[in-house]
């Protein structure tokens, strides 16, 4: 069932040198089952694959790779008009595309050509052409890890008056398949929504106006396929013959004000195009091409390593033969620089990044007051290494492709400019005290082009409401910050695929989140753990723990309280933080701690090799990871024969 040091370069279109340390195919859901009860599915991190055509693994993956076998074409009619066709998710799109063609089944010809498989499509929202997956999936029947059972979603965008609103969440190349349910839902049937028709209607974009006006006649299904295949082929690399992804970067959809004010003052004839508002109470909306941007910036053809801007498409990243996820993560970082600089806005990437490493930097590690303290002429405060100058304390972890921001202190728009930050995917917050949320208006550059999503608890987020109620306005002021406020409990969630584990802590008598991330954990500003949330935090490679200072404190721990909470969980590296002035010198505190603790200090780098699962005696993810509900209760009854569901 299992195949160790897998090469996944036949799985991916970039074709990088990369391997597995796991890898396993299923070709049915009872496979798939097997699979999810195994030792090898509980003790790794697992990433779902289809056809590789939106990776970029950086280097070697330290877990276990899926990958879906699950075939088959099927159709059944509700009418004359319409026909309903259910694919596996493990067929080639294009093999699904040129079968609906040829069966004269209209609607998914304008998406000939795209690689991969067909599980791809509800979780990219494919689209090219004037066309997207959302316009025709009827329904995603998917494998839930949670419960181990096969659910059905029904897609409702049609219907929602709030197309921001859809069960969904298809947005233009989103879903909720890449956030909140990615990790947790494995797609194992696509059930698409067609018409019985052999001329093609959707003619929405230029060249196949002009295609068509061309012909003299209404445009036959083969026909507007077979045009999508040559356009595709005349804009971008065969991923047969040249390895890339596609689209390297999203097409930048920014506020109207942030556009006019801070991009057109760059260059007044930056193209871009008005974005349809999905209601009323959304601010006006401009989309810029990314190949407009990277090209007038001058960069077609920079070349990293074997990694290359495509010369004939600035869209595009292409693999000249050699290339390293390095290589491309280099040039990917050096053309968002480069559009930075010239365009004042930074390029998301379409591509996922796919790294098992955990990387963090300790932005600050100082408590309220930092250090130095204002007015303080103690030898500490008037050191001048700059390991003794401590900002308020928060931390960035990147993993997965991803970059979390814990906590946003007064101090951060220092921090961000030091180490360069131009994203943030999103922030956890362990309370509302101001010295861990007092840099959150700072936030406002990475609202440029979305919401930033923030985890909190309740608490913290009504008094977040009350302190900053100027970002939380039906019409706020234009240019201020603006959030996804997602409340959470003590179970817990994902952040694309990533396991975000809360810890209750308690700061005094106010309960306060840490966080476990993999095999690492983050904790300030705690006095007492009990011993429940002791048994998340078994396991760890790295441990983050506040210590104020070496004698006691009411609400805070003190170096010993903390040593002793790092021998009780024995993780194999632990760093103090969140210090006062009063805890001394760095050098002088480095030299009293155990070999295995050291002092952080700001702009510290961590790396843990390696993303696993939590491996206790207990099973933590039945404990803690209840499955949600509101998605079962909002499921419609199934019309169609469900035969076409069997395996």
């Amino acid at each position: 069932m299992f195949e160790y040091n897998k090469d996944l370069l036949p799985f991916t279109t970039f074709r990088l040198p990369a391997k597995a340390s796991i890898f396993a195919e299923y070709s049915s859901v009872e496979e798939l089952k097997k699979i999810t009860l195994s030792r090898e599915f509980a003790e790794n991190i697992v990433l779902h694959i289809g056809g590789g055509s939106n990776l970029v693994f950086l280097k070697d993956f330290n877990g276990l790779v899926l990958h879906s076998g699950i075939k088959g074409i099927t159709s059944y009619s509700k009418s004359e008009t319409e026909v309903f066709v259910m694919a596996g998710a493990g067929e080639k799109w294009s093999d699904l595309v040129d079968w609906c063609v040829n069966n004269g089944f209209a609607g998914l010809e304008n998406l000939a050509g795209i690689p991969g498989e067909v599980g791809a499509a509800p979780v990219q929202n494919v689209g090219a052409y004037g066309a997207e997956a959302k316009d025709v999936i009827h329904s995603v029947v998917c494998f839930d890890i949670n419960t181990r059972e096969t659910v059905t979603f029904f897609n409702d965008y049609d219907k929602c008056e709030d197309k921001s609103k859809n069960r969904l969440g298809f947005a233009y190349r989103d879903s909720r398949f890449k956030h909140d349910w990615k990790g947790r839902y494995y797609v194992l049937k696509v059930s698409f929504k067609l018409r019985r028709s052999d001329i093609a209607q959707n003619l929405k974009y230029k060249d196949l106006q002009r295609f068509a006006a061309g012909l003299g006649h209404a445009p036959s299904l083969r026909e507007i396929a077979d045009e999508v295949v040559r356009l595709r082929d005349s804009k971008l690399p065969n991923p047969a013959v040249t390895g890339s992804v596609g689209s390297f970067f999203k097409n930048p959809i920014v506020s109207k004000y942030y556009f006019q004010q801070a991009m057109q003052a760059l260059d007044p004839d930056i193209k871009h195009f008005d974005e349809p508002r999905l209601n009323d109470k959304e601010p006006e909306m401009v989309k810029v091409p990314a190949g407009w941007l990277i090209e007038h910036a001058g960069l077609k053809g920079m070349r990293v390593g074997g990694a290359q801007v495509d010369p004939n498409n600035a869209l595009v990243i292409i693999n000249t033969g050699t290339a390293t996820g390095k290589d491309v993560e280099l040039l990917a970082r050096s053309v968002v620089d480069h559009v930075r600089e010239r365009f004042s806005i930074a390029l998301e990437r379409e591509a996922n990044y796919i790294d098992s490493d955990i990387k963090v930097t300790i932005l600050g590690s100082g408590t309220s007051k930092g250090v130095p303290e204002i007015g303080c002429l103690c030898r500490v405060c008037r050191s001048r290494s700059h390991f003794d100058h401590r900002t308020r304390a928060s931390a960035l972890v990147r993993t997965m492709g991803l970059e979390l921001l814990i906590d946003v202190s007064p101090d951060f728009r220092s921090q961000a400019w030091k180490e360069d930050l131009y994203r943030v995917d999103a922030v956890l917050l362990t309370h509302s005290h101001y010295d861990h949320v007092g840099g959150i208006d700072d936030l406002r550059p990475f609202c440029a082009h979305r919401n930033v999503p923030i985890y909190l608890k309740k608490d913290v987020n009504d008094d977040l409401h009350r302190r900053l109620d100027y970002c939380f306005r039906e019409h706020p002021y234009p240019g201020v910050p603006t959030f996804d406020m997602h409340e959470i409990g003590d179970r817990p969630f994902f952040i694309d695929g990533v396991e975000i584990i809360p810890i209750k802590v308690m700061h005094g008598n106010l309960p306060i989140l840490g966080y476990r991330i993999g095999k690492f954990a983050y904790i300030t500003d705690a006095k007492t753990i009990a011993e429940e949330e002791l048994e998340k935090l078994e396991g760890l490679d790295v441990l983050v723990i506040n210590a104020l200072r070496f004698r006691e404190h009411f609400s805070h721990l003190s170096v010993d309280e903390a040593l002793a909470i790092i021998e009780r969980i024995k993780p194999k590296e632990a760093y103090l933080t969140h210090f006062n002035h009063e805890i001394g010198l760095h050098e002088e505190v480095e030299a009293k701690l155990p070999p295995h603790v050291h002092p952080c200090y700001d702009g510290l780098k961590i790396t843990i090799k390696g993303w696993d699962k939590i491996n206790t005696s207990d099973d933590l993810t039945t404990k803690f990871s209840q499955p949600d509900t509101f998605d079962t209760v909002e499921w419609e009854e199934e019309d169609e024969n469900p035969q076409t569901y069997e395996d």
